[in-house]
Formats: C-alpha cells, structure tokens, sequence
C-alpha cells in the first residue's frame, strides 16, 4: 500500500453494515489527512446514489451510484485531491471491481467490524421515532454483515468500537496513509 507523501493517488473504501461507523470514520480519516497535509476528498455514497424511483431490478441505485462516482472522482482528482476516503458498502467482487473502475485508481477495501448488539444500539439511537426504518435497518444490519464477511473482497479489518479518532487513525494507519 501506498503511503500519502508519495504522491500517487488511491482510495480508501469504508466497507461495513449499517451502523457501522463508516461516514463518522470517514469525516474524522478527512480530519485526520488534513491535519497531515494530504489533499484528499471524502465521499459518503449513500448521497451519490439517492434517488426515488429506483428502477426496476436496481433496488440501491447501484448504476446511479457508479455513474456519479466516475464524475465526482474525477472534479475531486481535478482539484487536486490524491486520496480519495469513501464510506459505502461493497457486496461482493463484482462491486468492488465496478467500484474500482469507477476510481480509476488503487483501491484499498477496509471493513469495520463490530458487533452487531453494537449495531443494534446505534441503529436505535439513529432511528428513534421512526419504527419503519428502525425495523428495516435491524434486520438488514445482520444479513448485510454476513454479505460482507463471506465477500472475499476486505483487505484490512479494524474494529469499530472506541473513539472515532482512535478508529479512523488504525485504519489510515492500517492502510499505509499515516
């Protein structure tokens, strides 16, 4: 893996279930490259891609998603951004090579792991009041961390419990960035 003074670009993927940690990991990763002097952008994908209707057979807006992320790659790259730090959700290789190809540089894969009584609480918290979407989100947290963990597609896991800082510094440190 590359380190961030060598000055090639590459990506940094947040792979995890939801509630996992991946945009708070994301935004404090950014906070900490910019600290470092690292030019780099940050990009939660769950933006990229939401749209309503999704069309028929692509229930996440997968084709959206990749589309968007070619373009906003490129504004970023244009920019001057050299690490790119994203927080989404790969599924399996086929996602992670259309991801990649998207980017059109190095991609890093990193999943954060915690366990999913940890997810639970979190997805409570985050969807309080609202039953339809605290239902839809605890039964996807579990099958979705199975997806992931059979997938094949990580290249570092870091545990995703503890301070953020703490996290996102083992993850860019994991990866070869700090």
């Amino acid at each position: 893996m590359s380190t961030p003074h060598d000055g090639m670009p590459a990506a940094l993927f947040l792979n995890g279930t939801v509630g996992a940690g991946k945009t708070s990991v994301a935004d404090t990763a950014g906070e900490l490259l910019a600290e470092t002097g690292v030019p780099h952008a940050v990009l939660d994908l769950d933006w990229l891609c939401r749209a309503w209707p999704a069309p028929p057979g692509d229930p996440f807006n997968g084709a959206l998603l990749l589309r968007n992320l070619r373009d906003v790659t490129r504004n970023a790259r244009a920019a001057g951004a050299v690490r790119l730090v994203l927080a989404g959700v790969i599924e399996d290789a086929a996602g992670r090579r259309a991801v990649t190809d998207a980017l059109g540089v190095p991609l890093t894969v990193c999943r954060l792991a915690v366990g999913l009584p940890v997810i639970h609480e979190r997805l409570r918290a985050r969807h309080q009041g609202d039953e339809d979407a605290l239902r839809w989100h605890l039964d996807r947290s579990g099958e979705l961390d199975a997806i992931i963990a059979a997938s094949g597609t990580t290249d570092l896991t870091v545990p995703s419990t503890g301070p953020v800082t703490d996290i996102a510094r083992a993850v860019l440190t994991r990866a070869g960035w700090l």
